[in-house]
């Protein structure tokens, strides 16, 4: 009787331990599936928020932004933020890099030799300048690489929905339908893209306005091929599965000949970007770290029109840089 009972223990537990790790193990799958391949507006459904919420979180409109819609440049800001996909918004943008600013000007002054009373004042005004420039120049740099990095990604994406579209199409859903499916089937950023134009055509927007808002949501150039050619689709009739799988083919193309011109000419492309930022980098060090090797010499006549003559010099050697790494295809 004992003997049986402890195989019955025995065959239990060893129930209990297989049970246990395919409980951990199917956990731990829908967790990796969870973050890798769920785009975050059906994360954001899927946690209980509310439909207009979700929408209202995704779609960032344009706006005054705080008092700051007066400034020339705060839409321009807004607009390379959502298509970054940054969560925060501009006015804290500001703040963090005004913040910044503030907090490296201060060191830089600890760190600055005494002197007389003057240039202290003049040595504070060149730090400043210096921790400012060098501020919101990696903030405008940080947010056109998110940019660039999230338009890459869409665009690579976008050949793979317009296939799902095409199949859908053919296998008889309406468009509509097709690009919900799209967007429920992919992740980030082409996933949510999707999800909001069906979220704008249930909440009273037309399917082309719907599609115009996201081209120009997206910043992306094939965006604007795809809602294109579904408006003149809509206009002028024809077979949309075949339109939309000749406007993959064409994307994949562009694509293939984007990276090979990318891997052509990356070695002039890192001699630009070297040969542009390096001089603006040391001068604004120097400035920060030791501000009196140029106030010292303010007051000399010929400071101010050589300086004059190097900047607009170095503006003709980045632009002709510019047009020579920076290629049409």
């Amino acid at each position: 009787m004992q003997t049986v009972l402890g195989a019955l223990i025995y065959v239990a537990a060893f129930l209990a331990a297989i049970l246990a790790v395919q409980a951990v193990s199917q956990f731990m799958f829908e967790s990796s599936d969870s973050r890798h391949r769920v785009n975050r507006r059906l994360a954001l459904l899927a946690s209980g928020m509310e439909p207009q919420a979700v929408y209202r979180t995704l779609v960032r409109r344009p706006g005054g932004g705080r008092g700051l819609g007066f400034l020339p440049f705060y839409d321009r800001i807004s607009a390379e933020c959502r298509q970054a996909g940054i969560e925060a918004d501009p006015f804290h943008i500001l703040l963090w890099v005004a913040g910044a600013t503030v907090m490296l000007w201060l060191f830089a002054n600890l760190m600055a030799h005494a002197g007389s009373l003057a240039g202290v004042l003049v040595d504070s005004i060149v730090t400043f300048v210096a921790s400012a420039f060098i501020c919101a120049t990696s903030a405008v740099v940080w947010i056109r690489r998110r940019r660039a990095q999230r338009v890459r990604l869409l665009e690579e994406q976008l050949p793979l929905a317009l296939d799902v579209i095409t199949r859908a199409l053919r296998a008889g859903h309406p468009v509509i339908s097709a690009v919900q499916l799209a967007g429920n089937e992919l992740g980030d950023p082409i996933g949510s893209e999707f999800g909001l134009i069906i979220d704008e055509t249930t909440y009273g927007s037309q399917f082309r306005e719907a599609l115009t808002n996201f081209a120009r949501r997206s910043g992306s150039q094939d965006a604007h091929f795809f809602s294109v050619s579904i408006g003149i689709q809509s206009d002028t009739g024809g077979n949309l599965a075949e339109i939309l799988e000749g406007l993959a083919n064409v994307i994949r193309g562009r694509l293939m000949l984007a990276k090979r011109v990318k891997a052509l000419s990356s070695e002039g492309r890192v001699s630009a970007v070297l040969l542009s930022v390096m001089p603006i980098f040391l001068i604004s060090v120097v400035m920060l770290t030791n501000p009196e090797t140029y106030s010292k010499h303010f007051s000399d006549p010929i400071f101010w029109p050589s300086v004059s003559g190097i900047g607009i010099l170095y503006l003709i050697g980045w632009f002709m840089i510019h047009r020579i790494i920076n290629f049409r295809y």
